[in-house]
């Protein structure tokens, strides 16, 4: 730039270009440049790049490349191996980097332009993401909801152990209940939980509970192309961003409730933060979003996914690969199933006849041992090896009683034990163990005691108890007191003090 100055600022003054060249030891091309610009103006190429070696493989290449978008990434050809083929088969005489700053050139060329997008308020966007985290001591891998509200940039995250139908449904019930309000519609991608099929006009083929979701919240679903999560961009964005700042380090927490009582309230103080270039914080921006949407309906959507299914002769019914038991009364009989994220509830006609804890394991067995007292009471040689007793934590006065109950009682007492048990069909534990503990202090070793000291103590009302029913006692025997004794014991002291 010195050299422009000074060269430009002589010829104004009246050196000639011969002379301004010979002073500052410069050839005349280079004065006529700086008299022409008055900056460098940098290299200018005045026609295209010619390669005659590579021109006529051009073709060749591009086709290449072009048929590499039907096969998986890992299988697609590199500068290399384009090289190699062209030498080997269509006798390319070049070198390996012009291959190579061609198919970069082309690359560069080929790549997508994205158009800024303006987001009303009053809409989101939904999707679901993955981290490892630490669930009761346990490692595995969670899957969170994100529900975006672009906008105003709020959001709501949810985990699961499983992006299945009902976890998708029930993280916007609870993302609905977070904000208060509904979003008049939400952009998807084309995940099987909710798309059943792309028809050929474009159009999507809902999943049955999809459907009925977006039916009670009357939702507007729209949804990306096929492998363009950038349709979505805003919530794609927040989902690397939940996984970033909520889960790193590694969350740790006893259960799936804390955790996500956990992850609302992170929500909650990201509302105070202020995103680059606005303004307003996403609390303020917030209220538009919510002034936009639709209010509450009066009940929340049911998030569950619902199924049929059979009793088998060991009274177990089979959802997603999983075994849960019922009681055997309504064994080979037709059930109902609904399958809720952290629940699975079984009923016959009109009638719910099991819980279980969904287990999210495959192929695994869920028991609830009342289910199979009726049985075992009947068929009593079975009780050591029942497998839905296997496993049962049960306090130690039951292991007590039952041996007292065996051993005066013999195959009876197994019975009695086991009609004990059976008190839990319609009393807590807590209240059964006390009852167990009251009759082994007492010594009153069989069932009918031990459900009459148990409805005493739900009831609050002091037991009555006849002990000479129960012949296991030992028995005192106690005389009348007679004059007789009486004098005996009298003279008996008179002669010790004499």
């Amino acid at each position: 730039m010195d050299l422009y100055l000074k060269v430009r600022l002589a010829v104004s003054e009246g050196m000639s270009r011969r002379q301004a060249a010979k002073h500052f030891n410069i050839s005349r091309d280079s004065v006529s440049k700086m008299l022409s610009y008055s900056t460098p103006p940098g290299y200018r190429r005045q026609a295209p790049v010619r390669r005659p070696k590579l021109d006529a493989f051009v073709s060749t290449i591009d086709h290449w490349l072009d048929e590499d978008l039907k096969v998986p990434r890992k299988q697609r050809h590199t500068a290399k191996r384009v090289f190699d083929r062209l030498r080997a088969e269509c006798g390319f005489t070049g070198g390996y980097t012009i291959i190579k700053d061609y198919m970069r050139e082309r690359e560069q060329r080929r790549q997508e332009v994205f158009v800024p997008l303006s987001h009303p308020p009053g809409h989101a966007q939904a999707d679901f993401g993955e981290a490892v985290v630490v669930i009761g001591g346990v490692e595995q891998k969670a899957h969170f909801f994100v529900l975006d509200l672009p906008h105003s940039d709020a959001c709501y995250v949810r985990a699961y152990p499983a992006a299945v139908s009902e976890a998708w449904i029930d993280g916007h019930v609870h993302a609905f209940a977070f904000f208060g309000a509904v979003p008049q519609s939400i952009v998807y991608d084309n995940d099987r939980c909710l798309v059943s099929k792309i028809l050929a006009d474009g159009t999507r083929k809902r999943t049955v509970l999809f459907s009925g979701f977006l039916s009670h919240y009357l939702i507007r679903d729209r949804y990306g192309r096929p492998g363009k999560g950038n349709d979505k961009g805003s919530v794609e964005g927040l989902v690397g961003y939940a996984r970033r700042n909520f889960m790193v380090p590694i969350p740790r927490f006893a259960t799936w409730d804390e955790f996500n009582a956990w992850l609302e309230e992170q929500c909650r103080k990201r509302q105070r933060d202020r995103l680059r270039g606005e303004s307003e914080t996403i609390a303020e921006r917030l209220q538009r979003d919510l002034a936009a949407m639709r209010p509450l309906p009066a009940s929340p959507f049911e998030a569950c996914d619902q199924a049929s299914g059979r009793v088998s002769s060991q009274a177990l019914v089979r959802y997603r690969t999983n075994d849960y038991s019922v009681p055997v009364a309504f064994g080979h009989q037709d059930v109902w199933i609904r399958g809720y994220v952290d629940e699975v509830v079984i009923g016959c006609r009109g009638e719910i006849i099991a819980r279980h804890p969904r287990s999210w394991e495959r192929e695994d067995v869920v028991f609830d041992p009342l289910h199979y007292l009726p049985l075992i009471e009947q068929k009593i040689n079975a009780l050591d090896q029942a497998a839905p007793l296997q496993g049962w934590d049960l306090p130690e006065a039951f292991a007590t009683l039952r041996r007292l109950m065996e051993a005066r009682m013999a195959k009876h007492g197994r019975r009695e034990y086991v009609q004990v048990l059976r008190l839990l069909e319609s009393f807590e534990l807590a209240d059964l163990h006390v009852a167990v503990k009251q009759a082994l202090q007492i010594g009153a070793i069989g069932f009918d005691a031990v459900k009459h000291l148990l409805l005493c103590q739900v009831e609050r009302r002091p037991p009555r108890l006849d002990l000479s029913i129960y012949p296991y006692l030992p028995r005192a025997t106690v005389e009348k007191t007679s004059a007789k004794a009486y004098m005996r014991l009298l003279s008996t002291h008179a002669g010790d003090a004499a």
